[in-house]
């Protein structure tokens, strides 16, 4: 908890400062949408080229609804639009997906929960459908690909223990006539453990919001490009796990000891045949390929020639990098901002970003942030000589849960919020913007950032309850810009994206051609349904096992 000693102003102050660290330093490396989007998506060029491994957010909350349990979220594979068949989006059968928890300051795991994979594909060679009819439950046998999980723990540097295994994995939600019930469907994915945990792993809406055209200089150098929701529509793979606090907490006592640090990594087998389940001993050849912990850190903290060296590294090594130490106490945004926005950069080092990314918020740092928030060195039974600055999300246990959430978390005085764990609806962006302007100098928002990117919320409301988050998107997202169905609404000229303002004769030969594409695939996809519905009427034989095409 906040020091009774410490002012609320500080802790603004302080905290406030995270942003200035985290908005802009991919225009210092010329990275763009398409090379560096939200939060962690497409983050590092080995893990662009694998997204099915790509660590896209990480979050860490007190449980609305059990407050002496904790929710992690991790998310993986960005941009999967809805319409992306007939594969979809599965979990890769040969990785590892981890969640991590340092609670004693090492940076080294405390508490490892690992995710593997496996494939049950019925298609074969009769038909290239993921469905060959309307899905109404996890196991319905029209269902033709389908994913399972098996979840293992170890504490403490113990042997793997399993905690369930052949849990089903909600499948990627192709549309509404596959699947007219998902809300059901995506239910009995989540599962109840023994010990009281719950798990979840399927599609699920992106729930990361912002407008990534920070990314153009700051919003075109003059915040005049704002209000887009970049990540509306995708989807992504989600894995969703809530343990009780004891399960996590150093000595198993959240009172005396509440405070943690959580990652989480993606690994690969060192030799890899693509398409290959893992080994039959998890983790006897993997390397770590992706990790993530506080959002935006490896796209926009580290340089682009270390990025996929971090995502290697695990946190106990992270200070003995001075390239990367360097990056958090001498940083290159401030003096951006100073260029576009003339805000003098503060003066280096900048050990206040020190305290927030490597060490958590506590006094006992000897940081200039007076105040005891998140740091595992305010857990009493911390040995304080074997603790190593680490980057990691850090949340306190014992901060109670926001009546009234603020999106700005402890920058808008909710201590419940980013950087105190995250929240989905934590506007991370909104809260780094105010620091560009001075706030973390005045302890109090800029006016001129009042409505910072204009994205303040998801586009799709999250849940109440277990696993929270958003049912995944079914519309095509570019559904305005290539219409080849039903007709989309008109937009008035004034109004229309940028992008779609185009007026020249190459636009008009391409919509030409793109309708009688779409009329065609419109025919052979009609075909493809009568052929299926006509399959289902008749004997359907077993796929043989291991089956492959001999040429």
């Amino acid at each position: 908890m906040i020091s009774s000693a410490t002012p609320g102003r500080r802790v603004r102050r302080g905290l406030a400062v995270l942003a200035t660290a985290t908005v802009l330093g991919g225009a210092v490396y010329g990275l763009g949408p398409g090379a560096a989007a939200a939060s962690s998506h497409r983050e590092a060029p080995l893990v662009a080229a694998d997204p099915a491994i790509d660590n896209t957010d990480l979050y860490a909350f007190v449980s609305p609804e059990r407050p002496d349990y904790v929710t992690f979220i991790a998310n993986w594979q960005p941009f999967e639009e809805p319409n992306g068949g007939p594969n979809f989006y599965p979990f890769a059968t040969d990785a590892a997906y981890n969640i991590y928890v340092d609670n004693d300051g090492d940076g080294k795991p405390d508490a490892t929960f690992r995710y593997t994979f496996q494939t049950i594909d019925k298609r074969g060679n009769d038909t290239f459908l993921y469905n060959k009819g309307p899905v109404n439950s996890i196991d319905d046998p029209n269902l033709l690909v389908r994913q399972t999980y098996t979840l293992e723990s170890s504490f403490n540097g113990g042997p793997f223990k399993t905690r369930i295994k052949d849990a089903p994995v909600a499948p990627s939600r192709v549309g509404p006539a596959s699947m007219p019930d998902y809300a059901k469907v995506r239910n009995q994915a989540s599962v109840t453990l023994p010990g009281g945990w719950k798990s979840f792993a399927g599609q699920a809406d992106d729930p990361f919001f912002l407008d990534l055209r920070v990314f153009d200089l700051l919003y075109g150098g003059n915040l005049s490009e704002v209000g887009q929701d970049t990540l509306a529509g995708y989807n992504v793979n989600t894995i969703a796990l809530q343990v009780p606090f004891k399960d996590v907490a150093l000595g198993g006592d959240a009172k005396r000891n509440p405070n943690i640090g959580i990652w989480s990594t993606t690994d690969r087998a060192r030799v890899r045949i693509s398409g290959q389940p893992s080994p039959d001993r998890p983790g006897s050849d993997r390397v770590q390929v992706s990790r993530l912990g506080n959002p935006l850190v490896n796209e926009v903290v580290i340089p682009a020639g270390l990025k996929d060296a971090f995502n290697s590294l695990s946190p106990d090594k992270d200070a003995g990098i001075p390239a990367v130490v360097q990056r958090v106490t001498d940083p290159e945004v401030p003096k951006l901002i100073d260029a576009i926005y003339h805000v003098p950069a503060p003066p280096a080092p900048r050990n206040d970003l020190a305290e927030i990314f490597l060490t958590g918020i506590t006094t006992k740092a000897g940081g200039p942030i007076k105040a005891d928030l998140n740091s595992q060195l305010n857990n009493m039974d911390v040995d304080a000589s074997k603790f190593r600055p680490s980057e990691m999300l850090r949340l306190n246990l014992s901060v109670p849960v926001t009546k009234n959430p603020n999106r700005l978390g402890v920058l808008g005085g909710d201590l419940q919020g980013f950087p105190n764990g995250r929240r989905l609806a934590d506007d991370v962006v909104d809260i780094e913007l105010q620091a560009l302007e001075g706030a973390a100098q005045t302890g109090k928002l800029v006016d001129a950032l009042a409505a910072g990117d204009k994205v303040d919320a998801n586009d799709n409301a999250f849940g109440d309850t277990f696993p929270y988050l958003a049912l995944p998107n079914t519309a095509a997202v570019n559904a305005k810009a290539g219409k080849t169905g039903t007709a989309a609404p008109a937009v008035a000229p004034s109004t229309k994206p940028a992008a779609l303002n185009r007026n020249d004769s190459t636009a008009s030969t391409v919509g030409y051609i793109g309708a009688g594409v779409g009329g065609a695939v419109v025919v052979m996809l009609g075909a493809a349904f009568l052929f299926a519905w006509w399959r289902r009427r008749m004997p359907v034989p077993a796929a043989a096992p291991d089956q492959t095409l001999q040429l």
